[in-house]
């Protein structure tokens, strides 16, 4: 698994666009990765034969969640989904949506979970380009916010 910048992640996706393979991207806070995640990594990559994992940066973590998320740091966050057999890239995002670093890598396919389905960012760019949108269901009962409030209220 591979931790990459921006630009190295454009430089990537242009080596595997030349190699044929097709890409998954996907993004999120992933603050407390739970079997939820997992599965909609699993997935999202099961879609093409690369995943990119777009991590929110902390300060942008703080902005969306408050300023007690998120519960791990981005550093902690991109070792853990290096664990992950389903993730081939991470890198992070600090604006408000990735809409912008969609439109850069443009790829084959961009994953939400379901529960994004009234607004996935960088919907028209990769659809534009011939891409794929894909809203997949959630797993029930796993929430981040909702592990942090039992975590909470315990």
């Amino acid at each position: 698994m591979i931790i990459a910048d921006r630009a190295q992640l454009v430089a990537l996706r242009q080596q595997w666009k030349a190699e044929g393979k097709k890409v998954a991207f996907t993004n999120g806070c992933y603050d407390i990765l739970h079997p939820g995640h997992i599965r909609l990594l699993e997935a999202s990559r099961s879609l093409a034969d690369v995943l990119i994992l777009a991590l929110n940066t902390d300060s942008s973590v703080q902005r969306i969640k408050g300023p007690l998320r998120p519960m791990l740091s981005e550093d902690s966050r991109a070792r853990l989904a290096d664990q992950l057999e389903a993730v081939d890239v991470v890198t992070f995002f600090d604006e408000e949506t990735p809409r912008e670093l969609i439109a850069e890598v443009l790829p084959d396919y961009l994953v939400k979970g379901a529960d994004w389905a009234h607004f996935i960012a960088g919907r028209e760019e990769v659809e534009a380009a011939g891409g794929e949108v894909k809203a997949l269901p959630l797993e029930p009962g796993y929430s981040t916010t909702n592990l942090v409030e039992l975590v909470l209220s315990r």
